[in-house]
């Protein structure tokens, strides 16, 4: 019964993503002071953490790694300064440490930091990603030359990069950035693997910028600088077009990059996880905290994010400061997150009729379930019926909870 309460359909057919994609990029921390010793040294550091092992597998290069025009030929070859030894050797690096390798560009005549593009140029370049071995592109939307608009003007846009790929013959990630414009989750989840549904994050937990006016996912002006209630209300209508092999995309992790307290981020991060956004790490991974490394290390809050049984997200209500989301997971079990956005400390109890609202669900509402606190390793916290009574949660915060169905209880000859 558990698994009909979220079903995905299917998406873009090309093997890859079937959870949400796992990494790091440069951007957030690093913007173009970039270079192929910081892409090493984040790779090995991948590994020396043992990120590799928790999924975190993408090793992907942001903007700024180009020259400033392309050749004769419209070859576009890598920063000389930067990268001096090439891609190629690059990208032999990142594998050889058994990663993958990603790369950068725009559906546009230039990047956001006004470097060449790939709009009209997307057979060439995908031929020299598959070339030069890399495994994931993020394609962004910068300098479209109007060619936006309608949602059929951004789907053939973004298609010509999609056919460019797959005739290159080589398994490349394809992971749309048109941040929400024209409505990518209805066009993109046959041509892409994930789609970013909102403006560029920025590291904030809440609070209005001019510069990201808009407050739901119905938008004509996506913006930067958006904070991280803000995109989660953009996320929330939009979850039910996630699919295996598709996903909309929340932006880049900011955890530990020093802009929220250690309870924004634990919320920060549990967000991304439930709400099945691709989570691609976004701090310096050569010099990080313990507090950071906890929350990035959570193997159960990523276990959510990639169960590859687990259903749809939905939020199930928001009041007063407070939501509940949830989520099935594999092996008859479900999980909740409680987010409490209020600045004081609130005590909340679930009533499984708020868990289980259609009908066909109903029954679930009359059996007792065994709760398990995902942000204190998984600790059994007891055995409840009807409602999970008195949950704390702290301002700013989550708590995330897995639910199984408990055993019924056995009678004994006394």
């Amino acid at each position: 019964m558990l698994q009909l309460l979220f079903s995905p359909t299917n998406a873009l057919n090309n093997g890859l993503a079937l959870v949400p994609q796992m990494g790091w990029n440069t951007w957030n921390k690093f913007g173009c002071n970039i270079n192929h010793q910081l892409i090493i040294e984040t790779a090995q550091a991948i590994v020396k953490e043992g990120l590799d092992k928790l999924g975190y597998e993408y090793v992907v290069i942001d903007d700024c790694w180009m020259e400033d025009a392309r050749d004769e030929n419209g070859i576009l070859h890598p920063h000389k300064e930067r990268f001096p030894h090439g891609m190629k050797q690059l990208t032999d690096e990142i594998h050889a440490l058994g990663l993958k390798a990603g790369i950068y560009s725009s559906a546009g005549s230039k990047t956001c930091a006004g470097f060449p593009g790939s709009l009209d140029y997307e057979d060439i370049d995908a031929k020299m990603y598959a070339a030069w071995g890399f495994d994931y592109l993020k394609y962004d939307n910068c300098y479209s030359e109007g060619r936006f608009g309608t949602p059929k003007l951004s789907y053939d846009r973004y298609k010509a990069m999609t056919v460019a790929l797959n005739n290159t013959g080589r398994p490349i990630l394809y992971a749309i950035c048109n941040w929400g414009e024209d409505g990518p989750w209805n066009f993109a989840p046959t041509i892409a693997n994930s789609w970013r549904i909102s403006g560029d994050i920025e590291d904030r937990f809440e609070g209005y910028d001019d510069r990201c006016p808009c407050l739901t996912h119905d938008c004509t002006l996506a913006g930067w600088h958006c904070s991280i209630l803000n995109i989660v209300e953009k996320a929330a209508p939009v979850l039910q077009k996630n699919r295996p092999g598709g996903w909309g995309d929340l932006d880049m992790l900011e955890v530990g990059n020093g802009g929220m307290t250690h309870n924004e981020y634990v919320a920060h991060f549990s967000l991304w996880a439930f709400l099945k956004s691709p989570l691609i790490l976004g701090n310096d991974l050569r010099n990080m905290d313990d507090k950071t490394r906890s929350i990035i290390t959570n193997k159960h809050i990523i276990g959510i994010n990639q169960d590859p049984g687990a259903g749809m997200t939905t939020r199930l209500w928001s009041r007063k400061g407070l939501q509940l989301w949830g989520t099935v997971l594999s092996g008859q079990a479900f999980a909740i997150l409680l987010l409490n956005t209020n600045k004081d400390q609130k005590v909340v109890t679930v009533e499984y009729a708020d868990l289980f609202q259609e009908i066909e669900h109903r029954p679930l509402r009359h059996m007792s379930f065994n709760v398990y606190d995902l942000w204190d390793d998984a600790k059994l916290v007891g055995t409840f019926a009807n409602a999970l009574n008195h949950v704390h949660i702290e301002p700013h915060s989550v708590r995330v909870f897995k639910f199984t169905l408990a055993p019924p209880l056995q009678k004994q000859d006394l």
